[in-house]
């Protein structure tokens, strides 16, 4: 039994866990805290858009109590959206609804916030600087300004003691998933504590603008010289951690794009910008292990050359290269309709739990893999087949790190963004190209010598270890020290058997020569010894299969 005061994170923020819990317990969702019947409550109480929540769904009280929470709930119920093997499809879905919208700052606390964060005020950084924001979100602002040489910018300007709010939350955050991991053994499984420490990092990340214009660019840098992208420029000297400065990519949204009807002269148009999206974010992940995380169409402006402007880069995600392996080989694996392969890499991808069902697992990838076999590339259900698949890794435990869940929510928001561009684009068409640049990558010189030079560390200790190992090995024999033990485990049944088939053998081979030679005495011209011989090398050969069959020990009874 925990207390408040048993838990730091909680008893420091002691307040902000009442406001947090009193909204949990308004939309019934935290029955543990609250004493006062929550279905009782929910039939007098109603949603910001009036509803009652007596008639809402679960998953929309849930997402409706995290945007009352604020900021860190919309952020947390974003990041969790892209769990689906984790809290579910239908969990998922709805929380990929939360959008960031806040009021925004004052005029007065925006200079101020610019001032403290870059000692100078705006009209000092600035010819020009508009008050009034352009949009706000749930952490900040974005405000259009112009430098000294005409060119026009946008300052993204963090919403006044946001940080100091979000990291009270967050510690409420890791209190409970203390509290869950310490007091609930089902839940051990799934390491809440972990998940929640991942969640901390990538919003406060996310807050910090000195990563996302480290991030900006890493992203230009990747990208230099391609024209088919375009990220806007930074300017260092005028930002800071809670104030960003960066060139203005004017044009239209993909949002927009999507939303206006097609027209043929168009399409040729679209159907561009569709292979190039998916293109920059595949080289992203598989040439880079360095992609956009967000990929939603607002974050895509359709700048006036057709070039494709990426914004908001707060949030993104790096893969390791052994996550990457695996990740290609389980692309590799449905591509060439490989259900074996593919349940290797599931199993090399996550964390196994404790009692796996190997062989469930297997027959449930044969079944997947042969689902979205049959169908044809055109028409082929990307969105579709890794929801299924999270499902499926769902179902047996099976617990994904954070940076293969993210590049899953990638490929199911590259794949809605192209098909409002393009109804007839083909994700799987896209992709197919890269398991050739995959097998052509794997076995190039410069990938083996990468990989020689990433394993020459470990050579190096074993050849530094192994002259004196020798050497200890070698006077332990010479002094009569050395002592050998050999520890066999479950050797006893298989060594039974194999004595007696040898024997079931040698009897058989026996009688038939006998029998051969017509050995007497002879019973209607048969050798008695050798039927008698026979029959019992049957009976033996047959109680050998029996015992095989089951698995047992032949020193027992069958």
């Amino acid at each position: 039994m925990f207390s408040l005061a048993s838990i730091p994170h909680l008893a420091r923020n002691a307040r902000r866990f009442q406001e947090v819990a009193r909204v949990l317990a308004k939309y019934g969702l935290a029955e543990f805290l609250s004493a006062t019947g929550p279905r009782f409550l929910r039939t007098r109480l109603t949603s910001p858009a009036g509803a009652s929540l007596a008639g809402l769904r679960r998953e929309e009280r849930l997402r409706l109590a995290l945007a009352e929470i604020g900021a860190t709930g919309i952020k947390l119920g974003q990041i969790i959206s892209t769990r689906p093997d984790l809290i579910g499809p239908e969990v998922a879905a709805e929380l990929a609804l939360l959008r960031d919208s806040t009021p925004p700052d004052p005029p007065e606390v925006v200079r101020r916030t610019i001032t403290e964060a870059l000692g100078a005020p705006p009209e000092a950084l600035f010819t020009r600087f508009e008050p009034e924001p352009v949009a706000s979100a749930s952490i900040g602002q974005v405000h259009r300004a112009w430098l000294t040489d005409g060119t026009e910018v946008v300052v993204k300007v963090q919403h006044a003691g946001i940080e100091e709010n979000v990291r009270a939350d967050l510690d409420i955050l890791m209190g409970l998933a203390e509290m869950a991991e310490q007091g609930i053994v089902e839940l051990r499984l799934y390491q809440p504590l972990a998940i929640a420490t991942e969640m901390r990092r990538t919003i406060l990340r996310e807050m910090d603008f000195v990563r996302e214009e480290r991030n900006l660019r890493h992203f230009a840098r990747n990208f230099a010289g391609d024209p088919r992208v375009a990220f806007p420029r930074t300017y260092p000297e005028r930002s800071a951690r809670r104030v960003l400065t960066m060139e203005s990519l004017t044009g239209e949204s993909l949002a927009d794009l999507e939303a206006a009807p097609p027209s043929p002269e168009g399409a040729a148009r679209r159907r561009l910008l569709a292979q190039n999206t998916a293109d920059i974010f595949l080289e992203m992940i598989f040439r880079d292990n360095f992609f956009h995380s967000d990929p939603h169409p607002g974050n895509i402006v359709i700048l006036p050359d057709d070039r494709l402007g990426l914004l908001d880069c707060g949030m993104v995600g790096r893969i390791d290269e052994r996550s990457r392996r695996a990740m290609e080989g389980a692309l590799l694996a449905v591509v060439g309709g490989d259900p074996a392969r593919l349940t290797e890499q599931v199993m090399r991808l996550g964390r196994l739990p404790p009692g796996l069902d190997r062989d469930a697992l297997s027959l449930d990838v044969d079944d997947f893999v042969s689902d979205y076999a049959s169908q044809s590339l055109a028409g082929f259900d990307l969105g579709g087949a890794f929801t299924d698949l999270s499902a499926l890794v769902r179902r047996h435990g099976i617990l994904l790190p954070p940076s293969v869940a993210h590049l899953i929510k990638v490929f199911v928001l590259l794949e809605g963004a192209s098909k409002a561009l393009n109804p007839d684009f083909s994700f799987i068409e896209v992709i197919r190209p890269y398991a050739a640049k995959i097998m052509v990558r794997r076995f190039s010189p410069t990938e083996l010598f990468a990989r020689l030079k990433r394993s020459s560390k470990d050579w190096s200790e074993l050849f530094e270890a192994f002259p004196g190992d020798a050497a200890d090995i070698l006077r332990r024999a010479r002094d009569g020290r050395l002592d050998v033990h050999l520890v066999h485990k479950g050797l006893d049944a298989p060594v039974n058997r194999l004595v007696y088939g040898l024997l079931a053998t040698a009897l058989f081979l026996g009688s038939c020569l006998i029998m051969a030679h017509r050995v007497p005495p002879l019973v209607a011209g048969i050798s008695f010894l050798g039927a008698l011989g026979g029959t019992a090398s049957l009976v033996l050969g047959l109680r050998l299969l029996r015992a095989i069959r089951r698995s047992g020990d032949l020193g027992q009874r069958p």
